[in-house]
Formats: structure tokens, C-alpha cells, sequence
């Protein structure tokens, strides 16, 4: 037990960051035949998450997208990142997005426009499709 305590004092500062940031985000994601909101979270300057809610469908088939992304590339007016994910109910599958945040305007560098390559393996077709979105995301502070 005088290990233990210890021990677990030790783990716990060692894993608690002395700095925090976070942000909340909001996103919308289109292409021709499908929509998404999304909200998210950035959990530092390179790992943020989404909840992405695809539009157009009724309540017994929201289809939620989940998923976690990485900041591979950090620049003043543009990010490039790459993830991985979920997509349930009315598809069921993995998503790997990868895109490109530009940061247009250097006032409000909190907004970006994106780009983003996203194929998806179909469980329940046994196929993988390759879709590509628009999208506009903010971050608010």
C-alpha cells in the first residue's frame, strides 16, 4: 500500500498537463449529394475531435460520424491533417478524412475553409467509396 499511493501520485502528475487548451468548434461539411454538422474539440494544437451529424435524413436514421484528427502540418494560413473514424446506422464503417484547413483572411485566423478527401469502408456492402466534401469550420474562443 506505501508503494501504491505513491506510485499513483507519481502516475498522475506525470500525466496531467501543466497547460491547458481547448477550444470548441463548430463545422459544416457539403458535397452533392450529402451535408454534415459538425461540432467538435480541439484538445491541443494538433489533436482535435468531431461529431459530425449527417442532414437530410429522419430521426430514426441521424447519422452520426465520429471522429479524431491530426494536425500534421501547422502553418499560419493553413493546416493539413489526417484521422480516423466511425460512421453508425444508416452507413456503418470506418472513415479516414484527410484535408486541408485554409486560413484565409489573417484577422480572423479562427476560421478556415476546408477541403477534405474522405473514403469510407461500407461494412454492411463489403465496399470501399471515396467521397470528397467543402466545408467551413470555426473555432470559438
Amino acid at each position: 500500500m506505501k508503494l501504491i499511493l505513491p506510485s499513483l501520485f507519481q502516475i498522475f502528475c506525470t500525466l496531467t498537463p501543466t497547460k491547458t487548451y481547448s477550444q470548441i468548434t463548430a463545422s459544416f461539411y457539403t458535397n452533392s449529394s450529402n451535408s454534415k454538422f459538425a461540432i467538435g474539440y480541439n484538445i491541443n494544437e494538433r489533436f482535435w475531435t468531431d461529431l459530425r451529424i449527417y442532414s437530410g435524413t429522419s430521426i430514426g436514421n441521424i447519422t452520426p460520424e465520429i471522429v479524431i484528427n491530426h494536425n500534421f502540418v501547422t502553418k499560419t494560413s493553413y493546416e493539413v491533417y489526417l484521422g480516423a473514424g466511425a460512421i453508425l446506422n444508416n452507413i456503418n464503417g470506418v472513415v479516414i478524412p484527410i484535408g486541408i484547413g485554409i486560413k484565409p483572411f489573417e484577422n480572423l485566423k479562427d476560421l478556415s475553409f476546408n477541403i477534405e478527401f474522405n473514403p469510407i469502408y461500407e461494412f454492411d456492402l463489403d465496399d470501399l467509396f471515396v467521397r470528397g466534401f467543402l466545408g467551413i469550420r470555426y473555432k470559438l474562443n
